[in-house]
């Protein structure tokens, strides 16, 4: 489990293979990025609504996979406290 101030943004099962992780995603971007890729798939065991399940098969680009981790850490962010972001040092902007 990978958290944020107490906040989960990342859940694998690390032994798992292929590796899988599931990841905080916004509604209309999750249901995209199933329709666009094979390996990402409703949140196992979580919110289908909020989490994809992301399968590390070798078919989605290095580049994709650290983006999804970083919107879904932004996501998190995003929903803490404003002194909690500024002492992360994270910007809503950038």
């Amino acid at each position: 489990m990978f958290k944020v101030t107490g906040k989960m943004f990342a859940l694998s099962l690390l032994d798992r293979v292929p590796l899988a992780i599931n990841l905080k995603c916004e509604p209309d971007l999750a249901e995209g990025l199933r329709e666009t890729h094979a390996a990402v798939l409703p949140g196992y065991h979580m919110n289908k609504r909020h989490w994809n399940t992301v399968i590390l098969d070798g078919s989605l680009t290095d580049q994709t996979v650290k983006d999804m981790i970083e919107d879904s850490y932004d996501l998190v962010v995003s929903g803490l406290p404003q002194r909690s972001q500024r002492a992360l040092g994270w910007r809503s902007d950038a």
